[in-house]
């Protein structure tokens, strides 16, 4: 889920002295919420999203460039699980509910312990990322998105490294995929995503080509080819007759445009 403003609990300031980071720290871009989850699996489930900072991508058309390039790392917040879950407890107002694992690429932070303090707490976690990284912890969680990146985002597949993913997060984990398309060229790679994974449910979801820039303070969208690019979409599948795929838009952009925090 895109998100483009802050909020009190994600500042931007740079951490204080005691946020210093350590092996059991991870690296926070903001937290916010509650809202709802605007893509995949989990679409339209009550949420606070916790997004991480760094990547290990760098896609063309990537949509929050603040929480990837290291370019923003002065303000990512270096936060222990305990202080993380404080953060979460005060939005939802200590209501457990769904918890959205974003970033970056939250898979290169260490959040088994995260989850597992939240667990303890009632509150159920979902994560989303390319598949590039494998964790132990994978298994933990309730929800994975496995989100590999197209041709369009002039990102190379690991195909070893995705079936890892998908061998360490197990039976007890919904695993699914989610494949952003934007042209023919990335139709045919989610059709090849799925022929390889045929036991996971496949999400298609339409690129949005004018997400904005981290300097846009009142980020514009092209709605009209946005719902241009998800009829084609539409099109695409019934004609092929696809019908396994799920073709779902970004909610969040329907309602709130390229706004952040939403």
């Amino acid at each position: 889920m895109i998100s483009r403003c802050s909020n009190d609990n994600s500042s931007g300031m740079r951490p204080s002295a005691t946020e210093r980071p350590n092996a059991g720290t991870i690296r926070v871009s903001e937290i916010f919420g509650p809202t709802v989850q605007g893509e995949g699996a989990v679409i339209g489930q009550p949420t606070v999203f916790v997004r991480t900072g760094g990547c290990d991508y760098r896609c063309s058309w990537c949509d929050t460039l603040y929480a990837v390039d290291s370019s923003f790392r002065e303000l990512w917040r270096p936060l222990s699980p305990e202080a993380i879950m404080a953060e979460v407890n005060k939005l939802s107002g200590n209501k457990p509910l769904l918890v959205s694992l974003s970033g970056g690429n939250p898979a290169i932070q260490p959040l088994g312990g995260l989850i597992d303090m939240g667990h303890e707490q009632g509150y159920r976690f979902a994560l989303e990322t390319q598949g590039s990284v494998t964790k132990e912890w994978f298994a933990k969680l309730d929800n994975l998105t496995l989100s590999p990146k197209p041709p369009s985002s002039e990102m190379e597949t690991d195909w070893d490294i995705l079936s890892a993913c998908v061998a360490a997060a197990g039976s007890d984990t919904d695993t699914a995929l989610k494949i952003v398309v934007f042209d023919d060229v990335d139709y045919a790679y989610a059709k090849d995503v799925s022929r390889r994974y045929p036991q996971l449910p496949v999400f298609l979801q339409p690129g949005n080509h004018t997400p904005g820039t981290v300097d846009d303070e009142a980020p514009g969208v092209d709605m009209k080819g946005i719902l241009e690019r998800m009829r084609w979409l539409v099109d695409k599948v019934v004609e092929d007759q696809w019908f396994e795929a799920t073709v779902l838009p970004q909610l969040h952009v329907l309602i709130w445009g390229n706004e952040r925090g939403v």
